[in-house]
């Protein structure tokens, strides 16, 4: 996937735009890890892509959250393979998701009015069960 664009719907973010720099990861693995720099951290201007529109930037900004700048570019540190290849897809492949999810728009919601004869048959039904209920009680011996 490296060295080719992302398209998500309309959106087009082109290879070029996409920076990658190498650092190295953090955590266990030996000597590897203290000589090689296999992190990758991916960053992408996502407030100056064209492709991008106002709605799915502010979706994109909450999605996000804290690995936006307050410039509108998108940090990704991507170390949980060994190998700098393997972060590089690993970084892309959650801009992509970032990405689709903020193009998703969610339908309006049309408002529905509940229909007199099933109110009424709620209520009725909650009538019999409250008198179900009233009735149950104490037994009297003297009766």
């Amino acid at each position: 996937m490296s060295g080719r664009d992302i398209h998500i719907g309309q959106i087009k973010v082109p290879a070029e735009s996409l920076e990658f720099s190498y650092i190295r990861a953090s955590g266990p693995g030996g000597q590897n890890v203290n000589k090689v720099s296999t992190a990758a951290q991916l960053r992408f201007d996502a407030e100056n892509c064209p492709s991008i529109d106002k709605y799915t930037f502010n979706r994109l900004r909450q999605i996000a959250g804290s690995r936006m700048t307050q410039d509108g570019v998108i940090v990704i540190t991507a170390q949980r393979f060994r190998s700098q290849e393997r972060n590089r897809e690993d970084a892309i492949d959650r801009l992509t998701g970032m990405l689709r999810d903020a193009a998703h728009r969610q339908k309006a919601r049309k408002p529905t009015r509940i229909s007199k004869g099933v109110k009424k048959r709620r209520l009725d039904s909650k009538r019999r069960h409250s008198n179900i209920k009233k009735n149950r009680g104490r037994v009297r011996g003297d009766e």
